[in-house]
């Protein structure tokens, strides 16, 4: 496979604290497409590491992968989108020096991860998003979004914890998952507003790059009923559903859970690329 190299680079400082980002750039001059990839980790957990698969993926077939740290856990919701939103428009700023289109930036995560992909593509411009300042970086728009089971409506996904985790086996993925809730969103009310499903629902204008939703089966952390919805079908239909209805255009794609974070899973990064940023 084509030759790359691997960087670490801090990509924004909160006073003295490093908010790092691993670059991962194929050989030659470029410039190429880019990928900004976001962690999973329930807004509380992951890191760079989680990443290093799919990012030497992509970059061996001729694409930048910039994966982003940024705070989470304590400091709560919405810094997270900030830095974010800030890491995409840093990305294009400094095009040259990563080999990077900043006419071609995709953004996608996992789990936690593929729902602040979507939700700062949404609202590019939102304030809060858009807090940071930074000289030259005034672009924070994408070509697309790549969403690997993600965790679409937090408000659901808390309930549906909560009463997962009161049955007499409950699932190891309930299992504290109501803490690390309170401990990012601290109130139903911010699970409800930094919501993907909910904003559509609730008719927000926002802007709906094309997507794409990766769906591991089975998969119950993810791909779950929420019976507070009128919706007949799981939390992936009602979104997809959500974002068509909206005007969206959004593709949906199941594989093997067993399967995850392997090339199974990389591959459809790679053609999702291809087909709306490239």
């Amino acid at each position: 496979m084509p030759q790359f190299t691997k960087e670490d680079v801090c990509y924004l400082k909160h006073g003295e604290r490093q908010i790092m980002a691993r670059v991962f750039k194929p050989e030659g001059a470029g410039p190429f497409p880019a990928y900004v990839d976001l962690h999973g980790g329930a807004w509380n957990n992951g890191d760079l590491n989680d990443r290093t698969g799919l990012g030497e993926y992509l970059a061996q077939r001729g694409y930048v992968m910039v994966t982003l740290n940024f705070r989470h856990a304590a400091d709560g919701y919405p810094t997270t989108l900030a830095d974010i939103n800030y890491g995409i428009r840093w990305t294009k700023a400094h095009a040259k020096e990563l080999k990077v289109n900043p006419a071609q930036v995709a953004v996608g995560g996992a789990s936690s991860g593929g729902h602040l992909a979507m939700l700062v593509a949404m609202r590019p411009n939102d304030p809060r998003y858009a807090a940071i300042p930074c000289q030259g970086c005034d672009d924070p728009s994408v070509r697309g979004v790549f969403m690997m089971w993600p965790v679409i409506n937090p408000l659901s996904r808390y309930r549906n914890a909560i009463r997962r985790s009161a049955e007499p086996n409950p699932p190891q993925f309930s299992v504290g998952m109501k803490e690390k809730h309170d401990t990012y969103w601290h109130t139903e009310a911010e699970m409800a507003e930094g919501n993907p499903m909910l904003i559509l629902e609730k008719g927000e204008k926002v802007v709906m790059p094309p997507a794409v939703w990766l769906q591991g089966r089975p998969d119950q952390t993810h791909d779950y009923h929420d019976p507070d919805s009128d919706f007949p079908g799981n939390e992936p239909e009602r979104f997809v559903s959500n974002y068509r209805k909206a005007g969206g255009d959004i593709e949906i794609a199941y594989f093997d859970n067993a399967a995850r974070n392997t090339d199974v899973t990389h591959a459809p990064v790679h053609a999702f690329i291809q087909k709306h940023v490239k």
